[in-house]
């Protein structure tokens, strides 16, 4: 009866990750929404394209990284490798600085080639907008791994229950895929 119990809870979907899931839908509407409204507005007159900084190339290299290594880190968690944990968890959350560090050198990038978000100036306010948004998720994902970094220095694992580490890498790889779109829509439509 015990066996039976146990294998059903197996077999649930976890509550932290049932809530992820839902947050995902949502910040997939919203940014569905915000590029449906691009798409929109970018047939109005007056409207000015943009060209995306080559440092944004850079930033989606460092992203696909950090998913690797966040990856690896959730690999190495399971298999109770704490030293590669740690040192996996480390580079993932410095790569998420980079790529937000990435964003904002994009950002002045846009602002000296005169594209400014308010105004009328079309594809780059909106730019500003999504990919700030972006960034915004981004930073929340770095200090979930900051905190997690520290749990794990700090020696509070002492169960090795991996959902955290499970539901903070399937985050991780959301706004990595996240942001491929993003810079694919802007490439094709932008």
């Amino acid at each position: 009866m015990m066996e039976l119990v146990s294998s059903e809870q197996h077999k649930r979907l976890h509550p932290h990750k049932f809530t992820l899931w839902v947050a995902m839908a949502s910040i997939i509407m919203m940014f569905a929404g915000l590029t449906s409204a691009f798409i929109v507005k970018s047939n109005l007159t007056g409207w000015r394209t943009m060209v995306l900084p080559k440092v944004f190339w850079v930033s989606t290299v460092v992203i696909l990284a950090s998913s690797v290594t966040m990856q690896m880190a959730t690999k190495a968690f399971k298999a109770r490798e704490m030293l590669r944990y740690r040192s996996l968890i480390t580079t993932t959350f410095v790569l998420g600085l980079v790529f937000v560090v990435c964003q904002v050198f994009g950002f002045f990038d846009l602002w000296n080639q005169n594209i400014r978000f308010k105004g009328s100036s079309g594809a780059g306010q909106f730019f500003y907008a999504i990919a700030g948004l972006h960034a915004l998720h981004i930073l929340g994902g770095v200090v979930a791994l900051a905190v997690m970094l520290i749990r794990s220095v700090a020696g509070k694992t002492k169960h090795y229950n991996s959902t955290p580490v499970e539901v903070m890498g399937m985050y991780w790889h959301f706004v990595d895929l996240l942001w491929l779109y993003l810079l694919i829509f802007f490439l094709i439509v932008g």
